[in-house]
């Protein structure tokens, strides 16, 4: 991400993310860089194995290659694992 490069963010859609759109202007954080990028499309996915059917692991994430791997992944975040399961997550894709 600090490259600017990453084209797809996902976050459990809480009220802080479900109503991102195409056109938004997001601050993309990491440790002490912020980079703006521009969404080209945000798209809502109920569950993991949702997101998984439509998108490879290693599109989400190059370090993961397995659905086990990508779960492991958004459930090892604080809360995720319940946080994706009442409101589901969003796949945003950057410009």
């Amino acid at each position: 991400m600090v490259s600017g490069k990453k084209k797809i963010e996902t976050r459990a859609a809480t009220a802080r993310y479900k109503d991102i759109k195409a056109k938004d202007v997001v601050i993309l954080v990491c440790g002490k860089k912020r980079i703006a990028k521009t969404v080209k499309k945000a798209e809502h996915f109920p569950s993991v194995a949702a997101i998984l059917k439509k998108y490879k692991p290693e599109t989400i994430n190059p370090k993961t290659h397995t659905a086990k791997e990508a779960t492991d992944m958004w459930y090892g975040f604080p809360g995720y694992k319940e946080k994706i399961k009442k409101f589901g997550l969003i796949v945003i894709t950057l410009e």
